[in-house]
């Protein structure tokens, strides 16, 4: 049997991998950083990056994306976001821009349609639960993964000094 013919791998009935994921920008436009956290029982992967001139929502997009990736297999996933944008987008607007050539309901190009893109790409290959915690309200992983992101930033621009 060709690998076109196995039917898709399911996710390992399992702990599900949890993960966090915040972004960060100072301007808006301006100097942006991205963090996720994984955490799969008692081990846990803390990734973040930078990018020079960005949007918070690319931003928060990234950190997803980029959680996402570090995983090695189909997988059971629970992503906590403190952004409504990533989550109202990839549980309901992604599709629905889908259905209309990536345009929005006002006939205008989807922002950010490049990592939407990527983002749902990724999606296929795991059962993820979507949630949202509210930003800066003390919870202890989106205050880690916000903290990373805005060390992305300070890395970045200590670098171009």
């Amino acid at each position: 049997m060709s690998d076109l013919d196995k039917p898709p791998a399911r996710p390992r009935a399992n702990a599900p991998v949890e993960i966090f994921t915040d972004g960060a920008c100072r301007g808006n436009p301006g100097p942006g950083g991205w963090a996720a956290l994984l955490r799969f029982r008692d081990t846990e992967k803390l990734v973040n990056g930078a990018a020079r001139e960005t949007t918070n929502n690319r931003m928060e997009l990234q950190a997803a994306i980029e959680g996402l990736r570090q995983l090695k297999r189909p997988s059971r996933v629970v992503l906590t976001t403190d952004s409504e944008y990533l989550r109202k987008g990839i549980l309901g607007w992604v599709a629905k821009w889908k259905c209309n050539g990536w345009l929005t309901a006002q006939k205008k190009p989807v922002k950010n349609r490049d990592l939407w893109e990527t983002l749902d790409e990724l999606v296929v290959n795991h059962e993820i639960e979507w949630c949202w915690v509210k930003g800066h309200s003390g919870h202890p992983e989106n205050e880690r993964v916000d903290q990373a992101a805005n060390d992305a930033i300070d890395e970045q621009l200590g670098s171009e000094l």
